[in-house]
């Protein structure tokens, strides 16, 4: 069944769309990311303009990360005084990232940045993850009680910046500047590649903050709910590119497929968890680098478009 998408001036099936929307919204409950990392390449595998792509997955993630921050928020793992700071340098990075995207459209490179940015962090983040949990997984079942990923003393120039605040929720004493940086991080790549940023966010909680495993997926989705959120309006009003058909079409999926999702995490462990999250990671990766390399199927659209037949 066919339907057609106005913004993105194409049509695509509407079960295919539904059950992209709902493995995403899966994936966002079930390890505390917007699943924007997956979808928006995915999107453009399927046809939809990258821009097009970007902006909609936006406001999809906001649907699958309420459902799932609302399912963690009723089982307590949502640190909300961390989530909020996180929030606030997630809407100075959402802003800068908007203004980013519009220019790079204005000079028509917003393809090619959105690709490199993809293959970029998500290899590099996906292969860091991908070594830490092997070797988390590999201690744990080599020594009474597992090994402990997380002790306290390290990191201790985190634990000399000022401006220190006691997170109860996560059981920290830290400064509020990592947090804040992070947030930013996390809005800018929100704006551009239409992720949550969760890929980014969760590793950098749980190895660079040292927050547990079980409070950084619902503090996680607690943040990128309001982000993505800014990013959606900020699309919509100055870049004009939120396709409302194809992102009623991923919410209804990605709403479901989040309760399912979890249910699924709660049953596993922190180190198994971030494991699979770096295997989903390192694919996208290795799938959406073969695409700049690869020889286009067909090798005459550009003369076309030039001489305009």
């Amino acid at each position: 069944m066919q339907i057609y998408l106005p913004i993105a001036e194409i049509s695509v099936n509407i079960f295919l769309i539904l059950g992209m929307g709902g493995a995403v919204g899966f994936l966002s409950g079930m390890f505390g990311v917007g699943g924007g990392f997956l979808m928006t390449p995915l999107l453009i595998f399927t046809g939809i303009p990258p821009a097009v792509a970007v902006a909609t997955e936006a406001n999809q993630i906001v649907a699958s990360s309420v459902s799932g921050a609302l399912a963690q928020w009723r089982r307590g793992n949502v640190d909300v005084k961390m989530g909020t700071i996180l929030l606030g340098g997630g809407v100075v990075g959402a802003v800068i990232g908007v203004q980013i995207v519009k220019i790079l459209r204005q000079i028509g490179q917003v393809d090619l940045i959105i690709s490199l940015s993809y293959v970029t962090f998500l290899g590099i983040i996906g292969s860091l993850m991908l070594v830490e949990s092997l070797n988390a997984i590999r201690k744990s079942r080599g020594a009474e009680g597992g090994a402990p990923t997380r002790r306290p003393g390290q990191h201790n120039w985190i634990h000399g910046l000022p401006f220190k605040q006691r997170f109860k929720r996560s059981k920290l004493y830290i400064s509020a500047i990592p947090p804040l940086i992070i947030g930013v991080l996390v809005g800018f790549l929100a704006a551009i590649m239409g992720v949550g940023g969760g890929f980014v966010m969760v590793p950098a909680m749980i190895y660079l903050l040292r927050v547990p495993t079980n409070v950084v997926v619902g503090t996680s989705l607690f943040q990128i709910v309001f982000v993505t959120a800014l990013t959606t309006i900020l699309h919509a009003t100055q870049n004009q590119t939120v396709d409302a058909v194809l992102a009623l079409l991923l919410m209804t999926g990605g709403v479901i497929g989040a309760q399912f999702g979890v249910r699924v995490g709660q049953k596993l462990k922190g180190e198994e968890l971030r494991a699979l999250l770096a295997l989903l990671v390192l694919l996208v990766c290795i799938r959406l680098g073969y695409n700049l390399i690869a020889t286009p199927d067909d090798l005459f659209s550009i003369g076309r478009a030039i001489g305009g037949h």
